[in-house]
């Protein structure tokens, strides 16, 4: 019931818009603006590698993947060094607002993809994607637009967009069910690849009544405050989620972590460009106990 009246909030914003979308198609809009915000973006310099972080969301009718690409670009990424290095690709009606946000489709993605890879130093530089939806058992991520249409992303494609763009250095980030069934397309000697959940099994913290998923509080929120080292960040989210889900009587979802052979080298060269003990990144949303 929620979901059909948010599509249906959905339809009136887009007939208020339709004016301006006429004009100009919602997909022209959304690379145009995807190009204008990675031409802004400052290079790095030296050889040291520089972050670009790309955060998704792919669900207009909750606002739990909203939140947590908003919280991970305008919070989070501050403190990882990227600064305006940022983009968030967001399915949400606040998304045909005003000058609006690119939605997160896959071509949007590949738009994306394609023109970081062409402004960064491809074969220095790091992308960190957080991609936060609800997954499937079939393994494909699910994308629910603002006007109710539907779409997904497979492993393959998602695989196959990474490699087109020339990025090397990659930092994949999946908060879905099911969503460890992305790990074999994904992995690579320099890719760190993150999942909420094992291949089989779902994962916890979605939902309408929910500001951020189990995998987000623990990862985005507590574990990256603890440390900035991803790979450590998810240690320490494993273990507390482990015991939440434990507490709560709830099906281990089983976080997924599989690290290339040289990424941990890469990442460690990005580490030591960030500035000592920066304040913790605050939560913009209410959260429950």
């Amino acid at each position: 019931m929620l979901r059909h009246w948010m599509q249906a909030t959905a339809l009136l914003c887009l007939l208020a818009c339709a004016p301006l979308q006429a004009a100009e198609p919602l997909a022209t809009r959304d690379h145009a603006r995807i190009e204008a915000a990675v031409a802004a973006m400052p290079v790095g310099t030296g050889d040291a590698p520089a972050l670009y972080v790309v955060g998704m969301a792919g669900d207009a009718s909750e606002d739990v993947f909203r939140n947590e690409v908003r919280f991970l670009t305008e919070r989070v990424a501050p403190r990882l060094g990227a600064g305006t290095r940022v983009l968030a690709l967001v399915n949400h009606i606040d998304s045909l607002k005003g000058a609006g946000t690119p939605l997160a489709t896959e071509s949007n993605l590949r738009h994306a993809l394609s023109a970081l890879g062409a402004h960064m130093d491809r074969e220095r530089d790091v992308l960190l994607l957080y991609l936060t939806m609800h997954g499937a058992p079939d393994h494909a991520l699910g994308l629910a637009l603002p006007d109710g249409s539907e779409d997904t992303i497979t492993p393959d494609a998602l695989r196959a967009a990474l490699d087109a763009s020339g990025i090397v250095h990659r930092v994949v980030v999946i908060s879905a069910c099911y969503s460890g069934g992305f790990v074999p397309a994904l992995q690579d000697p320099d890719t760190l690849v993150l999942t909420a959940a094992r291949p089989d099994r779902p994962s916890f913290g979605c939902g309408s009544e929910s500001t951020i998923t189990f995998f987000g509080h623990a990862w985005l929120l507590d574990g990256l405050n603890a440390d900035r080292d991803f790979a450590n960040a998810y240690r320490l989210a494993a273990r507390a989620i482990k015991q939440r889900e434990r507490k709560l009587g709830y099906k281990r979802s089983g976080p997924q972590i599989a690290a290339g052979a040289r990424i941990a080298e890469t990442l460690a060269r990005w580490q030591a460009t960030l500035p000592a003990d920066p304040p913790p990144a605050v939560y913009p949303y209410p959260i429950a106990p």
